[in-house]
């Protein structure tokens, strides 16, 4: 690993409490097997990852072990911008790393920019399918059971953004993965946009809500309509002050409000800092924050 395990031990972990996250006691839609679990998403790590050894950087390939020995967290959840490669060798050895280490990737967010699966123009969303399918092989070979599309800042034409969903929902059922959606782009300040399209697109498709991507208005009505329909969840932090707290929104009610729709996992951390080693510390301050809260909450 570029930063080893003893600087981060003597940099900032030892403060730390380890353990397996407590939030437990009720089913979760995502199933037993991620109920109660506390992961990462790798957005978090765009500003630090390299490809090659680099001070102060880490590689995507050695996230597991880190995960497991530093954190003891094992859900994964990718972004494509964060792969070095989409070659079939890059993701086989991601993969194997990952369930060396006891670490399971469960998502591929699907974040190409520049296509439109809802597009007027026939070619342009024939394209942007293709481009999705071959990601859909590309998280068949990495494991996972989840798929997003990246929504995009416009408000699709639903019927054919429905028929989109429906169309990958179908190449992907035979390989074992069922598609997301998520609160972001044009769907931010509608808190019951994403219900509707659940249930007009039908058996195929679930929520993947995330913390952050609300406006400050939709944000606990959103939250609220979601959550009954989440798999997974991007539990998203970003700074916090002197005092500890989190000025941005209020994580302690997003929790709640999850909870208490029945959602126990994976929570899934999304958090930003420009040093490495705050990041990860940073990590390790959020999954006691859930820890604590479903303690409480049980």
């Amino acid at each position: 690993m570029n930063i080893d395990r003893r600087f981060f031990l003597k940099a900032s972990l030892s403060s730390i409490t380890v353990g397996r996250s407590a939030l437990f006691a009720a089913d979760s839609p995502a199933g037993d097997d991620l109920k109660g679990e506390v992961g990462i998403t790798t957005g978090s790590l765009m500003r630090h990852l390299t490809v090659e050894p680099a001070k102060g950087k880490m590689r995507l390939l050695d996230l597991p072990k880190l995960m497991r020995d530093e954190l003891d967290m094992k859900v994964i959840d990718l972004m494509t911008a964060t792969l070095a490669s989409m070659e079939p060798s890059y993701l086989d050895k991601l993969r194997k790393e990952a369930e060396s280490a006891g670490c399971i990737i469960t998502n591929l967010k699907m974040n190409q920019k520049g296509i439109d699966m809802a597009s007027a123009d026939e070619a342009k969303r024939r394209k942007a399918l293709d481009e999705y399918k071959r990601t859909i092989d590309a998280a068949e070979r990495l494991g996972c059971r989840w798929v997003r599309p990246l929504p995009r800042p416009k408000r699709p034409d639903v019927k054919l953004y429905v028929n989109s969903y429906r169309e990958l929902i179908e190449y992907a059922k035979p390989k074992g993965i069922s598609l997301l959606i998520e609160n972001f782009g044009w769907m931010t300040d509608d808190p019951k946009i994403i219900p509707k399209i659940i249930s007009a697109v039908g058996s195929g498709l679930d929520a993947s809500p995330d913390t952050g991507n609300w406006s400050n208005e939709a944000r606990y009505e959103g939250l609220a309509e979601v959550f009954p329909h989440a798999v997974t969840c991007d539990f998203k932090a970003f700074a916090f002050d002197a005092d500890g707290k989190h000025p941005r929104y209020d994580l302690n009610r997003c929790f709640q409000i999850g909870w208490d729709a029945g959602y126990r996992g994976p929570w899934c951390l999304e958090h930003f800092n420009n040093n490495l080693v705050g990041l990860i510390e940073g990590f390790g301050k959020l999954r006691d924050m859930l820890n604590e809260w479903s303690k409480q909450s049980a």
